[in-house]
């Protein structure tokens, strides 16, 4: 297996947005009816998502959207799978995660338009969604 990119070693402060909405939860997440990505407008220079080496381990290439749901097989924050595709959660987003069911969630992967390197990982149970990385498959 290749070696992990080089990421900003800084220890992981937690991902917290202000709420939004009444009841909404202080993570980035989404608003369904109106497609609205809450929390996820730090720019392309947010140093909690750089990479030395985007794509390291390849590109995915499972789908993209909701048309394409795929259903945790297991693992953690650390490294998670579904079918052959393997993924870590970025550190910054490690409270976005703590509720997720890592054998058995749904997820819809997208991929991040702002922070090269990363995709978006989205659990529709839940209504948030994480920076993750893909480590092959």
């Amino acid at each position: 297996m290749a070696s992990r990119p080089a990421r900003d070693q800084r220890p992981a402060a937690e991902n917290r947005i202000a709420v939004d909405k009444k009841g909404h939860p202080e993570v980035p997440h989404v608003h369904v009816k109106n497609d609205q990505w809450v929390g996820h407008n730090s720019g392309a220079n947010d140093s909690h998502f750089r990479v030395d080496q985007p794509w390291v381990h390849g590109r995915f290439t499972g789908g993209f959207g909701p048309q394409h749901v795929f259903v945790l097989a297991g693992g953690n924050r650390e490294r998670f799978w579904f079918g052959n595709y393997y993924w870590d959660i970025a550190p910054y987003d490690y409270n976005i995660v703590v509720g997720w069911n890592w054998a058995g969630d749904q997820i819809v992967i997208y991929e991040d338009p702002d922070h090269i390197g990363w995709y978006l990982a989205y659990n529709p149970r839940l209504g948030t969604y994480a920076h993750v990385e893909y480590l092959g498959g």
